[in-house]
């Protein structure tokens, strides 16, 4: 698991976006990069377009490694289809994002964390591995003894997400099942999220 020692929401102004909505970003007041020289703009390589497009979506699943982002490539073009599609399809089905998307904690970062000590069951089994893959079908369910925790319940009455089409989700037993794998458009990115980019970077 990658470790951010910076403040996270310096990636949304490095990359110059609002990467996961939040309110409290510093991006909605200062638009520029970070740093001393960062009013000079410049208009980027395709190279850099490429880069920017995979930083962001690696940023936005909490900071995913380069080594194991990589590995989510390779099996998506393995797939068949659009290799951007199997690439965003398979990170959504990642423990950390289901619980994210369900709402049972306010941040993607947070979903990790809650993966990580346990709190959350899949099948009736805890599982702590937050990039463990999902099936279709699975149950996934947050502890009897964590469901009071104020993280959750924050959550789950928090209108600043909805949850997406492809999650039937019950917040009274605080359990989720993912009914089918997304496309594209159907995740609910707060930004632009362009995994074609990342397939021509992946294969120059």
């Amino acid at each position: 698991m990658s470790k951010r020692i910076n403040a996270k929401h310096k990636i949304d102004r490095r990359l110059g976006v609002n990467l996961w909505g939040r309110p409290k970003s510093p991006f909605n007041k200062r638009e520029t990069p970070p740093g001393q020289h960062g009013q000079r703009r410049r208009k980027p390589s395709d190279f850099g377009t490429q880069l920017m497009a995979k930083q962001k979506l690696k940023g936005y699943y909490g900071n995913i490694g380069e080594k194991r982002f990589r590995k989510y490539y390779e099996e998506a073009t393995r797939l068949r289809g659009d290799s951007g599609e199997n690439l965003v399809g398979l990170l959504e089905h990642r423990l950390d994002a289901i619980v994210y998307r369900a709402k049972f904690v306010p941040t993607v970062f947070a979903a990790r964390q809650f993966v990580n000590h346990g709190h959350v069951l899949v099948n009736g089994r805890r599982v702590t591995v937050a990039s463990y893959r999902v099936r279709i079908g699975d149950i996934i369910e947050v502890r009897q003894k964590s469901r009071e925790m104020p993280l959750v319940l924050e959550a789950i009455q928090s209108a600043e997400r909805e949850i997406p089409e492809y999650l039937e989700v019950d917040h009274n037993k605080l359990s989720a099942s993912i009914t089918r794998t997304p496309k594209l458009e159907d995740i609910p990115y707060p930004t632009q999220m362009e995994p074609n980019l990342i397939v021509e970077f992946y294969s120059r």
